[in-house]
């Protein structure tokens, strides 16, 4: 605890640990779920017959882009003049400490990785990938287009299209990528009613990894160029949940 105070001081004062009031959250759905596009043919898989374990969304459209929500600066978060001679593992700790139990979530990523990530989401800028919740999984939308990325239920946006608010926002910040090599995380929690922290971290630690690793990212690219050829039970199994 005395550790976790001390670092309070690393942050900017007037703002707390985040640049809004303690508990507050996203509500305005339609800053994400915007300006979507219909001419998304090639970009969007709308193949979804085949997905027989998610059942069909036939008729649905799906987002080609999205207008994020507007990045917080950094500078609103922490003290960039005060952090900047710490070491890539101080700010770290720094990062990880001040979002546990917040409903937001703070990780980091090597430079070199981001920029495979930001190179594969400008490729493949969707995905869907399941959460285990009780004794059975629900189904998670990702869409990307960075520095952000946005997660929400599957069934929700079956069920509202562009109304669909997200269920997580992530956030990359790149200011130390070229000093420390190292970027910042920053993932919010919208609905605390649907998701836990640890549920969200799980989610971009998840996602994130079906971009950076190589074998994984096949299915990405086949979830978004071949979704004929496109098998949910795959990402099943290479999350070791069961198939049926």
């Amino acid at each position: 605890m005395q550790r976790m105070l001390s670092r309070a001081r690393l942050l900017v004062p007037s703002m707390g640990v985040f640049g809004c009031p303690a508990g507050q959250r996203i509500t305005q759905s339609r800053t994400f779920f915007t300006t979507w596009k219909r001419n998304s043919e090639g970009i969007i898989p709308r193949d979804f017959q085949r997905w027989g374990s998610i059942g069909s969304i036939r008729g649905s459209k799906f987002a080609s882009g999205f207008t994020p929500l507007r990045q917080k600066p950094l500078n609103s978060i922490i003290d960039l003049e005060r952090t900047k001679n710490f070491s890539a593992e101080e700010l770290m700790s720094v990062w990880d400490d001040f979002h546990l139990g917040r409903g937001h979530i703070g990780v980091s990523m090597k430079a070199k990785l981001y920029h495979l990530l930001q190179q594969r989401t400008d490729l493949c800028r969707h995905f869907v990938i399941p959460l285990w919740k009780g004794s059975g999984f629900t189904n998670m939308l990702i869409q990307a287009q960075m520095p952000h990325m946005i997660i929400t239920g599957l069934e929700d946006y079956k069920a509202r299209g562009t109304e669909a608010s997200p269920y997580i926002t992530i956030t990359y910040y790149k200011e130390f990528a070229e000093s420390k090599d190292l970027v910042l995380i920053r993932g919010d929690v919208v609905f605390t009613s649907k998701l836990t922290d640890s549920e969200a971290k799980w989610l971009i630690e998840t996602a994130q990894s079906f971009y950076l690793n190589d074998t994984r990212y096949k299915l990405v690219e086949r979830f978004n160029k071949h979704p004929q050829d496109f098998e949910f039970k795959d990402v099943l199994q290479t999350l070791e949940m069961p198939t049926c």
